[in-house]
């Protein structure tokens, strides 16, 4: 089993759920953490909140759908922290977006320009610096079960379509990491249901929600399996993990 105290990770969307989660298990193992947020303050929180366990956190304010921000956060994570060998790419957005209604296409704007375009950029970079140090890398991009087959609700055809994307570039990620014979592990790790901003914002107070009737995964959860990735021998890839357990429990 590999040790991972000391390594450099960089997890994007680390301001709440899925992100913070894992943040806090990787900085707990001991790993040095770049966690980037659009909302800093959070993010700046959260470090304080972990000061005395055995990595750290430091917090880089970031929009992943801003290529120039991406850049220059993975150039500050490497220069403050050193050589990146884990990138966990979290950021994402889930918005219902009918099309049968006027400005959905705001929402499907938004979905594609952070969970592909912004997942690519960020793929992107990680992988470049992982070649150019010579480092014996992962790379696990945070998918969805929509991301390999369609779930059955209103609004979220958008949401499931940038997931299958997830799921393509994930596939074309680890064929060219072989192709040049980088020593990087590339997963996509699809949870159903996790209790988090993203899926409470269908649920209102006093009323029935899109996913009431399903017991939701932790966010801890999630971060457990990453740290068994990344904790498996190098030479062992997992390449999609899909994580079921609770949802299909129905509290009717």
């Amino acid at each position: 089993m590999p040790a991972i105290e000391g390594k450099v990770a960089l997890v994007t969307g680390v301001s709440s759920g899925i992100g913070a989660a894992i943040v806090k298990e990787l900085v707990e193992q001991g790993m040095l953490v770049a966690g980037l947020a659009r909302r800093i303050d959070r993010v700046e929180a959260l470090a304080k909140s972990l000061v005395g366990k055995k990595g750290k956190l430091l917090p880089i304010k970031c929009d992943v759908t801003s290529q120039d921000d991406v850049k220059k956060a993975f150039a500050t994570a490497e220069k403050t922290l050193g050589n990146i060998s884990v990138l966990v790419n979290n950021a994402g957005v889930l918005k219902a977006a009918s099309l049968t209604k006027e400005g959905a296409l705001d929402g499907v704007q938004l979905m594609m320009s952070t969970n592909v375009v912004g997942l690519a950029t960020c793929a992107r970079e990680g992988l470049l610096s992982m070649v150019k140090n010579k480092t014996e890398g992962t790379i696990i991009n945070i998918n969805s079960v929509a991301g390999h087959f369609f779930l059955p609700f209103h609004g979220v055809g958008a949401y499931n379509a940038s997931k299958f994307a997830v799921t393509a570039l994930t596939e074309g990620l680890r064929n060219e990491v072989s192709a040049i014979k980088a020593n990087i592990r590339v997963t996509s790790l699809s949870p159903g249901l996790v209790e988090s901003e993203m899926s409470c914002q269908f649920q209102k107070e006093g009323e029935e929600g899109l996913f009431t009737e399903y017991e939701m995964l932790p966010a801890s959860d999630i971060a457990d399996c990453v740290t068994f990735i990344l904790k498996s021998p190098q030479r062992m890839n997992v390449s999609t993990g899909e994580i079921h357990l609770k949802i299909v429990a129905s509290k009717k």
